[in-house]
């Protein structure tokens, strides 16, 4: 039976019509139910052997490993075909493996990473287009002041994260001076600038600090004029916040809620601290298994550390290599297998992109072409798969505390020491430089089951 035949067989003509009624039932607009169709008709077409009622999740994943290998395919179409698979299974037909199929893993995980990520932005390649871009008021208007800021910021190594942010408080400072030039610039214009930040625009403590920091370093660093003595303006309250952490119970709840390399991840940055850039920035060579260990580059402050690496996850983060190398060879066979590196490396070791103890260890669903050189490769997941995840899994559970991926942080923290662990340990497991800032988990120790009795309890 043709196509034809098959569109004209009334029992056809019903599939369709109760697909678009799904469709309309998960509120996809007019203008994509069109393309959703042609999704599912492109996945029949490439099983003319198979009944749909016949498929399974191997069926699926392979079809969309291949598809994953397609970059002309943009990561909205990759998320949207994914889409119209899952309300294909899940909701028309109803298949049982549908329920266990990790969706969120190829529909989240195929999202490309954008220029500026702090993984691939460190780069002077960018510097031609970043003058030209409309937000980049320093580089729009002072291109050569522009390009002194980053050199000042990069020779000592500041982190990526933190060039951005002080380029971005440059940019508001000098458009809030618009009429003048940045060397025109005195200290009375940057205490005006701060108390506007306050007066209007509210912003807390540190958010002000910081852009006096910004400014700070663009007066002395770039224009050689170090700022003397701003005068009194208006700050505001700095507050004191606790972090939010929680119980064992929660954890367990929490975990127990996801699923795939989700739950791998989280249970990663539970059991060691890591933090969330940390954790999906891991590299197969970065475990150490036999000192059950595992190594953090490039953390932040741009230092390296050792975290424990969890007993109980051994045997998953075995299994997880061994995906990743079966992802690997089939990326080498189809022509693609390489890996941003870092720095120099890859000048330096030209065939070390495509060896596999460079893979990470948590890859991208699927390859994507890198923003910055154009080159094809599988990059890592990206972290807001997991902020999401993560999110979702403390709605559902109806945890009703603020819940982030900086809480596995916080809850690894203070249950160390509530089961005694040394401050100093903490801190050296967290990579802090000061010990004061790891004092804050002590806020918990301090009160509740574990510290003073409620007085209203004595009654």
């Amino acid at each position: 039976m043709d196509l034809a035949e098959r569109t004209a067989d009334p029992r056809v003509a019903r599939f369709w019509s109760q697909y678009i009624e799904i469709l309309s039932l998960f509120r996809i607009s007019d203008k994509s139910k069109h393309w959703y169709r042609r999704h599912v008709e492109h996945y029949i077409a490439d099983h003319p052997d198979i009944r749909l009622r016949n498929h399974t999740a191997e069926t699926l994943t392979k079809w969309l490993e291949r598809l994953a290998r397609e970059p002309r395919i943009s990561d909205w179409q990759f998320r949207q075909k994914v889409d119209a698979l899952r309300l294909l299974f899940s909701h028309l037909l109803k298949r049982p493996w549908s329920s266990e199929f990790d969706w969120q893993h190829w529909s989240a995980g195929s999202m490309a990473l954008e220029q500026s990520h702090p993984t691939i932005s460190r780069t002077y390649e960018m510097i031609d287009k970043a003058v030209e871009d409309p937000k980049n008021f320093l580089g729009r208007e002072f291109p050569e002041q522009f390009r002194k800021f980053l050199v000042a910021i990069r020779l000592p190594d500041y982190s990526v994260n933190t060039e951005r942010c002080y380029l971005g408080w440059i940019n508001r400072f000098l458009y809030f001076h618009k009429e003048k030039h940045p060397c025109d610039c005195m200290e009375s214009d940057v205490a005006s600038f701060l108390e506007h930040l306050t007066l209007k625009r509210k912003v807390s403590g540190a958010t002000q600090a910081q852009a006096l920091n910004a400014l700070v370093f663009f007066f002395a660093r770039v224009l050689e004029q170090p700022l003397g003595d701003i005068g009194p303006f208006k700050r505001p309250k700095k507050p004191k916040r606790l972090p939010t952490v929680l119980s064992s119970q929660e954890v367990k709840a929490l975990l127990r809620n996801l699923t795939g390399n989700n739950r791998l991840m989280v249970y990663l940055m539970y059991g060691s601290g890591m933090r969330v850039m940390e954790c999906v920035r891991l590299r197969i060579l970065d475990l150490d298994f036999d000192y059950k260990q595992i190594l953090v580059r490039s953390g932040k402050g741009n230092k390296d550390r050792s975290v424990p690496m969890p007993g109980s996850l051994s045997d998953a983060l075995h299994a997880q290599v061994e995906r990743v190398k079966q992802i690997h060879e089939e990326d080498l066979a189809a022509g693609y297998g390489s890996v941003y590196l870092p720095g120099a490396l890859a000048r330096k070791y030209p065939n070390a992109e495509k060896e596999l103890r460079w893979q990470y260890l948590f890859p991208a669903s699927r390859i994507a072409q890198d923003p910055r050189t154009g080159s094809v490769r599988r990059h890592h997941i990206h972290q807001s798969v997991i902020q999401r995840c993560i999110k979702q899994a403390a709605e559902q559970i109806g945890i009703n505390k603020r819940v982030t991926s900086h809480t596995m942080r916080h809850s690894f923290a203070t249950h160390l020491l509530e089961t005694g662990t040394d401050i100093r340990t903490i801190q050296a497991l967290l990579g802090h430089a000061d010990v004061s800032t790891t004092m804050i988990y002590t806020h918990i120790t301090g009160v509740g089951s574990h510290g003073a009795r409620s007085p209203l309890d004595r009654l």
